[in-house]
């Protein structure tokens, strides 16, 4: 054992330290290449990501946020000029469309000929009875006369307040190009509330210039008097009838999927290949020696990830990911469109 510690562990030593420093001067001084004549010159290169035309589908399902609001109340206006003679409706009671509410007395005038008896006096004056009824069925929620009170014709007279919600969303510039084909219902989620719903007579409304959002819907003929929200935002809104077997409350938000419609066996590029965003775009088409060129397509149904191509481009066709100057999706979900608006993504539920 004395022999191994004073002579063979210190020369095995020495063997192992003159071996690594063997490697070492092997490697530093006699490399197994030349050195690179031109070390600067870059080796690599900058490949532009590609895409494939391919046939798939797709479904353009715009979703958007919402609230349910009460319905509007319905004005009540008196149809005659005269005196308030009767009510028969208090404020606050339930009526139907057409119940009578009061009635109002208006003179009818005598012919001149018949305006004196035979003794020569004023005969009595003479009245008609004019009925007012609810414009619409739902609660009394206020009445504006009384008894003997001067009405004229149109004169408010009172509101109704309808039993109907709305469910109303704010609709992005983007997402109208969406909805060129409009759809007549929508499905409906409220939050913490029930299942998803039909909700029906959509209408999609913008105010026109000039006027107030309340007031454009009725001016485009595009609301009926039930059923536009009494709250609806400025700018472009969709807006629902929520049934009757449903049960909400003012005030709840909602989420409002609007189906633009839905296409099987069409072609799908990436929206980031093509400059453009609706009806017509431009996308780069890749040749077999690596250039590409320029070409004008017709633009589909969008999801917001892909878009259809129905004229100019074929099955196979490789074009640029990446499009020159096209929308390009931000990190946080949304896309850039080429003229400046912006469309989010709405975040996948947990």
């Amino acid at each position: 054992m004395g022999i191994a510690r004073t002579w063979v562990f210190p020369i095995l030593r020495i063997l192992l330290v003159s071996l690594v420093a063997a490697a070492l001067i092997k490697l530093a001084f006699f490399p197994d290449r030349s050195a690179d004549s031109t070390p600067a010159q870059p080796t690599g290169a900058i490949v532009e990501p590609r895409a494939i035309a391919a046939l798939g589908t797709i479904t353009n399902d715009v979703v958007v946020k919402a609230t349910v609001t009460a319905d509007a109340a319905v004005p009540m206006k008196s149809t005659a000029a005269g005196t308030v003679n009767k009510i028969f409706v208090a404020e606050g009671a339930a009526v139907a469309q057409g119940d009578v509410v009061f009635n109002v007395k208006v003179p009818i005038e005598r012919d001149p000929a018949d305006s004196v008896d035979a003794e020569g006096k004023p005969k009595p004056a003479i009245y008609r009875y004019v009925d007012v009824t609810a414009p619409a069925a739902g609660t009394l929620s206020s009445l504006a006369v009384i008894a003997g009170q001067d009405v004229t014709i149109g004169s408010a007279a009172g509101t109704v307040a309808p039993p109907t919600f709305s469910v109303t969303g704010s609709l992005e510039p983007a997402q109208q190009y969406r909805l060129l084909n409009r759809p007549t219902e929508a499905s409906v989620t409220i939050t913490g509330g029930p299942a998803a719903f039909t909700c029906g007579n959509l209408r999609i409304t913008t105010p026109l210039a000039g006027s107030t959002g309340g007031d454009s819907a009725a001016a485009g003929g595009n609301a009926t008097g039930t059923g536009g929200s009494g709250s609806a935002a400025s700018g472009t809104t969709a807006t629902c009838t929520v049934p009757g077997d449903v049960t909400v409350f003012s005030g709840l938000a909602a989420e409002m999927t609007l189906a633009g419609g839905r296409a099987d066996g069409v072609l799908l590029v990436p929206t980031t290949a093509v400059r453009g965003a609706a009806q017509s775009g431009t996308v780069w088409v890749s040749s077999p020696d690596g250039t590409t060129a320029e070409r004008a397509v017709a633009l589909g149904l969008t999801d917001g990830t892909q878009v259809q191509i129905t004229d100019g481009l074929t099955e196979g066709e490789e074009i640029l990911e990446f499009a020159p100057g096209a929308m390009a999706p931000a990190n946080d979900g949304c896309t850039v469109y080429p003229d400046g608006s912006t469309y989010c993504a709405p975040a996948a539920a947990s």
